[in-house]
C-alpha cells in the first residue's frame, strides 16, 4: 500500500512527519476514501530536504519546479501570496500516487496519536488536531470530515 511506503520512506530518511488529511480521517475510525496521502512536516530546511529526497526515492516528483530549500526559505510568501497550502509530489508513471506535504502548519506545534495498521505503527495528527486543522481549510469534504471526527471525541 502505497501509505506504508511512504512511511516507510520517511522513517528511513529520519524525517519526523505525521499523518494527516483524508488517511489519518479514515485512521482515526471515520469512513473516508482517498488517495493522496497528507503529511505534515517539523519545519526545518534539513527536514524538507529530507522528506523530498525520501519521495524522490519512491520516484515521486515536485509538481511545480520547486526544491526544497526554495519552499523552506520562501514558505510563507508561497502560502501568503500563492496560496500554496501543501507542496506536491506525484508519480509520473502512476498519477494515483501522490503526497501532499503540507505547509501551513509546524509538526513541533501538533500533538501526534499512533495507531496501528498494516502491521506497523503510524504517526496521525491528534484528533483535536486534526478536526482543527480540517476546521481552518473550510473546505466542503473537510467540513464533512469535522463532522465524521466529531463522533470519536470523548
Amino acid at each position: 500500500m502505497f501509505l506504508y511506503e511512504v512511511a516507510a520512506a520517511l522513517e528511513k530518511a529520519k524525517v519526523p512527519y505525521a499523518i494527516a488529511g483524508g488517511y489519518a480521517v479514515a485512521l482515526h475510525g471515520a469512513v473516508r476514501g482517498t488517495l493522496d496521502v497528507d503529511i505534515v512536516l517539523r519545519l526545518s530546511k534539513s527536514h524538507f530536504q529530507a522528506a523530498e529526497s525520501a519521495l524522490r526515492g519512491l520516484g515521486l516528483a515536485p509538481r511545480l519546479p520547486i526544491s526544497a530549500a526554495e519552499v523552506f526559505d520562501f514558505r510563507e510568501e508561497y502560502i501568503r501570496n500563492r496560496n500554496l497550502v501543501a507542496w506536491s509530489f506525484s508519480d509520473p508513471g502512476n498519477p494515483s500516487r501522490v503526497v501532499d506535504v503540507i505547509i501551513t502548519h509546524d509538526l513541533s506545534k501538533l500533538k501526534i496519536s499512533r495507531v496501528r495498521s498494516g502491521g506497523r505503527t503510524l504517526p496521525i495528527l491528534s484528533l483535536p488536531d486534526l478536526i482543527a486543522m480540517k476546521k481552518a481549510a473550510g473546505r466542503p469534504q473537510d467540513l464533512e470530515d469535522v463532522k465524521a471526527l466529531e463522533k470519536f471525541r470523548q
